[in-house]
């Protein structure tokens, strides 16, 4: 147990604070191994997490780095070392606080390697920076504890991966390391901390009282929602009028370009001028900064924003929290809730805005999910071996290693207990020769082993190279925008995609700014200013979200009920029409309607399986169609339906849901496929077979594309069980491909098919026939319509007697 020294008891009474259980606890708790705690935003899970080691560095006798804090945004860990700051100045603790993430200068990172602070706050790929260098042993020696923040969103994905790997790495340079996990929001805290813990150690578990539950509603209006869409356009009145009421608001999206289209518009109809900001990940470091400064001097009204600031950032004067568009998963939600009132035991006050009409139900089952404190959250697969693959050579860097005590730290390790030693060796074979198909070129041979058995960098100037390619994170190539002229402001970056498309006299939209592209110089697009009205929209990295599973099936039970009395008329009556003309889904069955309209047969098929499984699911049914003789002509999916149209009617469509047929046409579609291309490209470059940063040069989009699909192709056709392709499959079924929520929406209906023939569009299926995302389908129906439409022209130009008509190049 550590004990608060009696200084700290007279600063939380001259505060006026009394310290609340869970923080008493964590002091009492100090001296294990692994603990979490669990504690509503606003309860001081922060400073439940320093408590200790403040109170361990009181009487200044310790040297060198005490304790690192983690946090997945560098925002937030500016942001603690302000409030850190603050007591610690006031109790005139002898305690150096420093931060350390890709914003500090190199003479400060240099500084703190020969001089570290007690407390070091960073990410993780700085971290992971730190343990591969050399002096990383005499840096690490007299670490005592490691807090890690917003640890559930680290967790869901490969930055939580590479973090614990780190943590495994810290634990053998600095035995005996306590481990500190802060949350907010966890579904399954036992799981969450399992990763926490060094294997096979428990981690304890300390959950704070939740306080109450939130002040949440949906947002009325004047005007209905749109049938189909992903903004909230239509409610921008109404939002401002609820920014007027409130102290600062945040008005969150799920996408940048849906923020940056929202906070156009709703400057347009900002006639009070109120002062309001926008806040996204593609916006340039100084704008995010001068919005952030902004929000802490109490200057904004509101703030439109994204997941940029869904963490951590304590603003004690945001009292309301609007999300535009359906939540799509709960925790999410909760998350982003927590960001209103900052004050313990107070409830916080959120809005939801749905964005088309069916978005409605789904906001009724967020609300009730929140209302019974029900998270929802994907299960983790093992640790990703393309991330163990860079600790590798992370740890190369750092000296000599020997793969046998390197097998024993990984398999300490959370998310890599379950490796298996063929494996690990496996990995060591790759970042060593580059596997079977490369070991013939010396750019991919990375390491060799000395004759007494240790591991060694090849070249010990590889070690720069893989310095700067450190990191899981993988953007959409992206360009800075900058003011033409001198010295023009950065406001900045917009995808390479998009950049290329534009052509002198575009406009578009960036940091709520309309600007005119005027040219590309240098990797950077220069613009100027221009008032346009309506402007031409960026486009921004992040594809949409999915609706959870869990959040599906909500869905589903609440489409069983008899009537929705809390649901505004125009949607109850929307849905009771679909009840009175087709059939309503249900969870257990797959719902199939078919109908004709604008001289097409139409089959929507509605199975809930969430947007990016959908999406797969139409390439899966018109291939089979395809190959039943039905000629598709295209399809289009959201989160809860796929829309098929063509040339055909589907009378039976029980055998298009066989799932030995869609794996297999699963198979052969990734086989031929950019997506596993795409993913490739991602695993490559975390896995250091491409290189995006060198030094004094940074490969453009194009360049790292072309050479990774060259590399894709040769490792397909010569080596196609490679580790690289056996990791992008892996990551395709379950990412963007989304597979396993196929296969969990077929074993949950049991081939259980409800056909509909309806004479017109029904009413659940009219909102696909709006969707704008439509894939076209290339196929026998194409060539038929070809073939038809050329025999039209022919019989009209007196020409059909001369032969049947041959369409080239079709």
């Amino acid at each position: 147990m550590t004990a608060l020294p009696p200084l700290f008891d007279d600063w939380f009474a001259k505060r006026g604070w009394s310290i609340h259980p869970h923080q008493r606890e964590m002091l009492a708790r100090a001296d294990a191994p692994a603990l979490m705690l669990i504690a509503p935003t606003g309860g001081g899970k922060t400073l439940a997490g320093f408590l200790p080691t403040l109170a361990e560095l009181a009487d200044g006798s310790h040297k060198g780095l005490h304790t690192l804090y983690v946090s997945p945004l560098k925002a937030l860990a500016t942001d603690i070392r302000r409030n850190l700051t603050i007591p610690v100045e006031e109790m005139g603790l002898p305690i150096r606080i420093e931060d350390r993430t890709g914003d500090t200068k190199q003479t400060a990172k240099k500084r703190q390697r020969a001089d570290p602070p007690h407390i070091l706050l960073t990410t993780p790929e700085s971290l992971a920076l730190m343990i591969s260098y050399e002096d990383a042993p005499r840096i690490f020696a007299g670490l005592k504890r490691i807090v890690v923040d917003e640890i559930h969103a680290l967790m869901e994905g490969k930055r939580g991966d590479q973090l614990m790997l780190s943590l495994g790495r810290l634990e053998t340079l600095a035995p005996g390391l306590r481990r500190v996990g802060l949350s907010a929001t966890v579904e399954d805290p036992e799981a969450l901390a399992s990763l926490l813990a060094k294997h096979p150690e428990p981690c304890e578990i300390i959950e704070a009282d939740p306080g109450p539950d939130p002040d949440i509603s949906m947002l009325r209006t004047e005007a209905p929602p749109p049938w189909a869409g992903a903004g909230g356009g239509y409610a921008v009145r109404e939002v401002l009028e609820q920014v007027k009421k409130h102290k600062t608001t945040l008005i969150f999206h799920n996408t940048r370009a849906q923020a940056e289209i929202f906070f156009h518009k709703l400057w347009l109809a900002n006639e009070d001028d109120l002062p309001i900001g926008i806040h996204h990940g593609s916006l340039s470091r100084q704008v995010r900064a001068n919005v952030e400064a902004a929000m802490v001097a109490g200057e904004l009204k509101a703030i439109v924003c994204t997941g940029s600031l869904d963490l951590g950032i304590d603003w004690g004067d945001v009292d309301l929290v609007i999300q535009i568009g359906a939540p799509k998963n709960v925790k999410r939600l909760v998350q982003r809730i927590g960001r209103a009132n900052h004050r313990y035991n107070a409830p916080s006050k959120a809005l939801l805005v749905p964005a088309n009409r069916f978005e409605v139900v789904e906001c009724m089952a967020a609300l009730e999910a929140v209302k019974a404190h029900e998270l929802d959250g994907s299960p983790r697969g093992p640790g990703p071996l393309d991330v163990l693959c860079q600790h590798i050579m992370i740890t190369a860097c750092a000296g000599p290693f020997d793969e046998d005590a390197l097998f024993a730290e990984v398999k300490t390790v959370g998310p890599y207990a379950g490796i298996s030693r063929a494996q690990f060796d496996d990995c060591l074979d790759f970042v060593a020769t580059g596997g079977y198909a490369l070991r013939a070129y010396d750019k991919w041979k990375r390491l060799l082993q000395r004759p007494d058995g240790l591991w060694q960098l090849r070249d010990p100037r590889s070690a720069l190279r893989i310095r700067m390619n450190i990191g899981t994170i993988q953007d959409a190539d992206m360009l800075k925008v900058r003011m033409r002229g001198g010295g023009g402001r950065p406001l900045g970056e917009v995808e390479e995609g998009f950049a290329s498309s534009l052509t002198p006299g575009d406009t578009f939209l960036i940091g709520g700014q309309v600007v005119r592209y005027e040219t590309l110089r240098e990797m950077t697009v220069e613009v100027t200013r221009r008032a346009d009205r309506e402007p031409r929209i960026a486009t921004y990295a992040g594809a949409k979200m999915p609706t959870s599973a869990q959040l599906a099936h909500r869905i589903l039970d609440d489409l069983q009920r008899p009537d929705w009395p809390e649901l505004p008329r125009h949607t109850r009556d929307w849905l009771h029409l679909q009840r009175e003309v087709s059939k309503m889904p249900e969870r257990g069955r797959i719902l199939v309607e078919t109908f004709e309209h604008d001289g097409r047969h139409h089959a929507c098929f509605h199975t809930f399986a969430g947007r990016h499984a959908q999406q797969t699911l139409g390439l899966l049914l018109t291939r089979r169609m395809e190959t039943l003789g039905l000629h598709p002509l295209g399809f289009v999916g959201t989160d809860y339906a796929t829309l098929v149209w063509g040339l055909d009617e589907l009378t039976d469509p029980a055998p298009l849901f066989e799932a030995h047929e869609l794996r297999e046409g699963l198979e052969g579609w990734l086989t031929s496929n950019a997506v596993m291309k795409r993913t490739f490209r991602g695993v490559a470059s975390i896995a250091g077979l491409i290189e995006k940063n060198l030094p004094q040069v940074r490969k453009t989009g194009k360049q790292a594309t072309f050479s990774s699909d060259i590399l894709y192709d040769t490792l397909a056709k010569y080596d196609p069980d490679h580790l690289i392709l056996r990791v992008t499959r892996d990551e395709a079924m379950r990412g963007l491909v989304d597979f396993a929520r196929v296969e969990e929406m077929l074993e949950r209906t049991k081939g259980r098919v409800d056909l509909v023939r309806a004479a017109r569009p029904t009413p659940l299926a009219a909102a696909m026939l709006l969707e704008r995302d439509r894939v076209p389908v290339a196929g026998a129906g194409r060539e038929r319509l070809a073939e038809q439409e050329a025999a039209r022209l022919l019989k009209e130009s007196g020409l059909a007697a001369f032969g049947a008509p041959t369409v080239a190049g079709v």
